[in-house]
């Protein structure tokens, strides 16, 4: 059996001076060191021994006997060390997490290609044209029937059409990237805190 006091002065002392034939620190082997051993780790918080409850001091008037008989063994550890907070960088006020990196799009007009951080993306003529028109008119919600007249070229389409292509746009381009805003019973717009450049001559 081995007890962790919070405490030695509720009348635990393991720094006994050494008596020849018994181990340091008043520990005692059991006789049958052969037999299984049954490990209780206890920490009892206590600012001095009459905050023990009832309880408590008769775990430890038990514990006590079992040491006084050679029953049992106390083993003692150093308390775990109280983990620091990381240092925080400078010019970031603590507890304020760095804000994630946005990818950028370059749109390469004369090309018709797309680039995700320097990495090309694989979109469809639709896909490119409808991204290229919502870029080029930023803040601007379009509905669904302006967006097939201005780049499907014809209105009688079904305007589901549009719901498709935005889904495969969103899909392709990533979801961590924010590029198209539902602007919902009304249409769609470019998003706020999108990322996009256009080079017309690329």
């Amino acid at each position: 059996m081995s007890v962790s006091p919070a405490s030695s002065r509720a009348g635990w002392h393991t720094s006994q001076p050494a008596v020849p034939g018994r181990p340091p620190g008043g520990q005692r082997r059991p006789a049958n060191t052969s037999a299984p051993m049954l490990t209780v780790t206890l920490n009892i918080p206590l600012a001095c021994e009459e905050s023990l409850t009832p309880a408590a001091r008769r775990l430890l008037d038990a514990a006590r006997e079992l040491l006084e008989r050679g029953d049992a063994v106390i083993s003692t550890s150093a308390a775990p060390a109280e983990r620091r907070p990381d240092p925080v960088p400078a010019g970031r006020s603590p507890g304020r997490p760095l804000a994630p990196t946005i990818p950028t799009l370059h749109i390469l007009a004369a090309s018709r290609s797309v680039l995700r951080d320097g990495e090309p993306l694989p979109l469809t003529r639709l896909e490119f044209d409808l991204l290229l028109h919502l870029v080029a008119h930023p803040r601007r919600v379009f509905t669904r029937l302006q967006l097939l007249n201005a780049v499907w070229g014809y209105e009688h389409a079904g305007v589901r059409t549009v719901d498709v292509h935005v889904r495969r746009l969103r899909g392709k381009v990533g979801v961590d990237v924010p590029l198209v805003t539902t602007v919902y019973g009304v249409g769609y717009r470019l998003a706020d805190d999108a990322r996009v450049t256009i080079d017309r001559t690329g």
